[in-house]
């Protein structure tokens, strides 16, 4: 679709895409090409690379994160884009594919992501799904020298949030259990089932921890590590003008902007069912703990 000057900064990049896709021109007109005019396109894109990814465990304050950074002048900020989770699935989705190739490709989508509007764009900055932690070793592999930060929250008040609504990622007939390592699922309490999933995404990260390039976010240091450690894990500097554009985001609720932000801590342990506190504490009880301990350096 044409986007022409207009940038990424609705909160989720589907959203973006039925503004695009509702003007006449692109109602008129569709672009296609084979995946190889599409890697070479993006290498002639000239696109900044990459100042930084944004993993999630999911309902934990990474949609906050994206859209104070999309608030920064001169950058481009995507937000769980179904063409990257694409590409990434390609190693499931593709057998055979070799590795170097899978890398390639992913460079090639970020590079399309990235393409300049005005010219003055410096940075990109890109929010994954939550199941893309099982992606860090590609993402390492294809971007070495990015930086990426990890946000995770208390699991009661991640799985009362999932429990109310539940996530792609947590419906087995949208991304299969067999992604997740879950091989019983038939017959699971959505609590448990839940609960396996966030597992193996916060396991992903603490088994790839080590390699480098992380940066562990717990939701409650939110708004205020977004300056305090996230801009300079990213390298980026913040002038005045800059944070008190940042600052604005956070007065409302960034899923309804029309809703003055309120925290619902203390709303969502109250709400948690025995159900959800045993389920919590079986499966990220003691994940939960190690990512702490991470964090602080332990």
């Amino acid at each position: 679709a044409h986007f022409g000057g207009t940038p990424l900064t609705a909160p989720f990049f589907e959203d973006s895409i039925r503004q695009a896709l509702s003007r006449p021109f692109n109602r008129m007109f569709r672009y296609r090409m084979t995946i190889g005019n599409f890697v070479d396109h993006a290498a002639a894109a000239q696109s900044p690379a990459p100042s930084g990814f944004i993993f999630h465990m999911s309902r934990c304050g990474s949609t906050l994160v994206s859209q104070m950074l999309a608030a920064l002048p001169h950058t481009i900020a995507i937000s769980e884009a179904a063409p990257i989770d694409a590409v990434v699935q390609f190693s499931r989705t593709w057998p055979g594919l070799p590795a170097e190739r899978h890398v390639e490709y992913l460079v090639a989508m970020l590079a399309a992501f990235g393409r300049r509007r005005s010219g003055a764009e410096r940075h990109l900055f890109v929010k994954l799904d939550s199941w893309h932690t099982l992606a860090l070793p590609l993402f390492r592999r294809a971007f070495p020298s990015v930086p990426w930060v990890f946000l995770y929250r208390e699991p009661v008040e991640v799985l009362v949030s999932q429990m109310r609504q539940r996530g792609t990622q947590m419906v087995a007939e949208f991304i299969p259990p067999s992604l997740y390592g879950i091989d019983d699922a038939g017959g699971m309490r959505a609590e448990d089932y839940c609960a396996r999933v966030l597992n193996r995404i916060c396991t992903s990260v603490i088994d790839n921890y080590r390699e480098g390039g992380g940066l562990l976010v717990n939701y409650r240091e939110l708004p205020g590590a977004i300056w305090s450690r996230i801009l300079p894990h990213f390298g980026v500097a913040c002038s005045d003008d800059e944070r008190a554009a940042i600052s604005r985001i956070v007065r409302y609720d960034v899923k309804a902007p029309s809703f003055e932000f309120a925290d619902d801590t203390a709303a969502k342990q109250r709400a948690a069912t025995d159900l959800v506190r045993a389920a919590a504490e079986r499966q990220l009880g003691d994940v939960y703990r190690r990512l702490e301990e991470l964090r602080i350096g332990l």
